[in-house]
């Protein structure tokens, strides 16, 4: 027999007992299928469907309808059009990726742009929304009610054992070019042996380069702080992580799961220490790497999908699409 919740009034559909959730995954590829979660875990299928801002949304619903999960989660959902998940008969989540300004201090501009392209969201297409940042959800409920907060998990295919270095250690950074971020990494580019990966790279091309790679730096966007996935990306690969400061730090400790930096200078001398010894912060990796437990999908989804379903169940939802079907139940 099929669970149903209501109260919301429209039943979702959910699993017969024993058989597998299905969770759909909405979102630009490049960016985000390193967050979903690419194998099955137990009582759960997945899959992951692209689409990005301004796509064919016909084509991704199209895409859906014919999976028919049980459970949609969007990447961004503010790039889903108006109204296309009107008809749609599964539980959708969004889950917002994007810093937004915080408190009522002035912002900084690109925080302002973010929160104008949040603005557009339909708040209608989900049932319930995630924030990746707790220190977002003022802003965010401006525009929609936050249900969450919990950092991007990491595919579990990314993670690796931090095994000691041998030779030079080899150094990443995976990030579009701006302003901030070249200020603090060219002294080191014309230094050291420094890959930056400044485009979207697809999830199997960033899992070789994970694995060529001994240390992954984290820089934010902009001077403003932030929590960027990633840092538990590089963690879970077995990476020595140097980052600028978290905020917030879900938990990981500077010194201790990462290195702290936060100049052009600071960085360099970070990186000329571990030419000379490579393995200097290798109990930092070991430390990182069990941190990175806390991030990895097969853990982090069946516990959300979990909890949604129930809460779902326990109060409902103001989705009108989940009104009007219950409409037409009756």
């Amino acid at each position: 027999m099929s669970l149903t919740f209501s109260r919301g009034r429209m039943p979702y559909p959910t699993p017969p007992l024993g058989a597998p959730l299905r969770l759909a995954f909405v979102g630009q590829a490049t960016f985000f299928e390193a967050c979903a979660l690419s194998a099955d875990a137990p009582g759960m299928e997945t899959r992951f469907v692209e689409f990005r801002q301004d796509g064919d949304a016909g084509q991704m619903l199209a895409d859906l309808r014919a999976w028919a999960p049980h459970v949609v989660l969007v990447f961004r959902p503010e790039i889903v059009p108006a109204g296309l998940f009107a008809e749609l008969p599964a539980a959708t989540l969004g889950f917002l990726t994007e810093p937004l300004p915080r408190g009522s201090t002035s912002s900084h501009p690109d925080l302002q742009v973010r929160l104008q392209a949040l603005e557009r969201v339909d708040a209608d297409n989900f049932d319930r929304i995630v924030a990746f940042d707790p220190n977002v959800v003022e802003a965010a409920e401006r525009v929609l009610p936050v249900w969450r907060a919990l950092p991007l998990p990491v595919d579990d295919r990314y993670f690796a054992d931090p095994t000691p270095i041998a030779g030079r250690p080899r150094v990443m950074f995976v990030g579009r070019s701006t302003e901030h971020r070249e200020q603090l990494l060219t002294p080191s580019k014309h230094a050291f042996d420094l890959l930056h990966v400044a485009f979207g790279v697809d999830a199997a091309r960033l899992d070789a380069l994970m694995r060529e790679h001994d240390v992954g730096i984290n820089l934010h966007n902009e001077p403003y702080p932030s929590f960027e996935n990633r840092v538990s990306l590089h963690l879970a690969a077995g990476h020595l992580v140097i980052s600028e400061p978290l905020d917030p730090t879900h938990g990981l400790e500077p010194g201790i799961d990462f290195v702290e930096v936060g100049s052009p200078a600071a960085l360099h001398d970070a990186l000329a220490l571990l030419q000379r010894f490579p393995n200097m912060h290798q109990r930092v990796r070991v430390r990182g790497r069990t941190k990175a437990e806390g991030f990895r999908a097969s853990r982090v989804y069946p516990r959300l999908m979990h909890d949604l379903l129930l809460d779902l169940r326990a109060f409902g939802t103001q989705r009108s699409s989940a009104m009007r079907g219950a409409s037409r139940s009756k």
